[in-house]
């Protein structure tokens, strides 16, 4: 009883459990956040321009010759019978292009009093992709103004290990994009933003790039957070990185950090897995840290009960160690017939533990 005083103070000191504090108490609960907020807003009606690679359909009344559907080429133009040369679209509206349609008629003398109807039939000219700890990675395409939190509710949430910042990197699709004057801070393109195991390769962004906590963009209120997402952009969430604590603790589980490249101690590791148990060896532990590049795996003695008792150095986990705890069998045994001792009232066993 006495070895779990140790670390009372501890857990009332703060360590947070298998979630990162940035977030909220479970990832169901962050998700739950995410969809109701980008639910909430008012989407504003606002056209999207014309790109490179939308099928385009036009329609010339009582011209049927003129009537068809184009594809934009890279370049942005498209080209129709009877006009010469190349028509520029890309960065108009349906709207206008109508009325560059329509002008051209009158100035080639095509048609007298034209009446030109066009409409997007397939957008692929603004896609953001979203990649990382995510639902599910996805590239989307911008129909309207889009914010932050709607790209993230697209890509169903984040995942259970992601970490407490969001990316977001600006495209140049759309040369008039400027950042906005919000709290977020520009940082560079995560390393490790990409999704592992799958996903869609995302494009390389050529623009700035834009940070923002998780934690500001949630809980704050402050609208400021949820930035806009521009077709061409990249909005990435790295993955955070998971300690392992095993063996004869009180909660044995993977616990979050908040991002990959953070560090916990094996005191707070312990912490946050409710201790060891008493049949467990605490100068016995181990971390077992694989090398990512080799695979190679190496043990490392942790040897807890000093660490607790300030007799030997406190020791760093990073991302992917497993903290291992082995129990003593014999004190299993022991504790069983203590239990059965005091139950039948023929008397009791009392063990020390090491």
């Amino acid at each position: 009883m006495v070895k779990f005083l140790w670390f009372l103070p501890l857990l009332l000191w703060g360590i947070q459990p298998a979630y990162c504090q940035d977030k909220f108490e479970t990832p169901k609960q962050t998700n739950e956040k995410i969809f109701q907020l980008a639910q909430a807003r008012s989407a504003r009606p606002v056209e999207t321009p014309i790109g490179s690679g939308d099928l385009i359909h036009i329609d010339v009344f009582d011209v049927p010759e003129l009537t068809r559907e184009v594809r934009v080429g890279d370049t942005g133009d498209i080209s129709l019978p009877l006009i010469p040369g190349r028509i520029h679209v890309a960065g108009l509206t349906t709207f206008e292009m109508e009325a560059k349609i329509e002008n051209l008629l009158v100035e080639n003398g095509l048609v007298t009093h034209p009446q030109v109807s066009v409409f997007m039939k397939e957008q692929l000219s603004q896609p953001v992709s979203v990649v990382g700890a995510v639902g599910h990675p996805v590239v989307m395409q911008i129909l309207r103004p889009t914010t932050l939190l709607e790209v993230l509710a697209a890509a169903g949430g984040l995942a259970d290990d992601a970490g407490s910042v969001v990316f977001v990197t600006h495209g140049s699709l759309n040369p008039e994009i400027s950042l906005p004057s919000a709290p977020a801070k520009p940082a560079e393109q995560p390393q490790d933003a990409a999704p592992k195991g799958g996903g869609q390769d995302a494009p390389v962004p050529a623009g700035p790039t834009e940070s923002v906590r998780l934690r500001d963009l949630l809980v704050s209120g402050d609208p400021t957070f949820n930035i806009p997402v521009y077709g061409g952009d990249v909005v990435s969430v790295p993955r955070s990185g998971i300690v392992y604590v095993i063996g004869a603790v009180g909660a044995p589980g993977g616990y979050v950090l908040e991002n990959r490249g953070d560090r916990i101690s094996v005191m707070k590791a312990i912490a946050m897995a409710r201790g060891y148990t008493g049949t467990a060896k605490p100068n016995n532990a181990v971390i077992v840290r694989q090398d990512p590049k080799t695979g190679a795996k190496e043990e490392i003695h942790a040897p807890l009960k000093k660490i607790l008792d300030r007799k030997s150095d406190d020791l760093a986990l990073q991302a992917g160690d497993v903290l291992y705890v082995p129990d003593s069998t014999a004190k299993k045994v022991l504790a069983k017939v203590g239990e059965t001792a005091l139950v039948t009232g023929t008397g009791a066993l009392i063990y020390h533990s090491l």
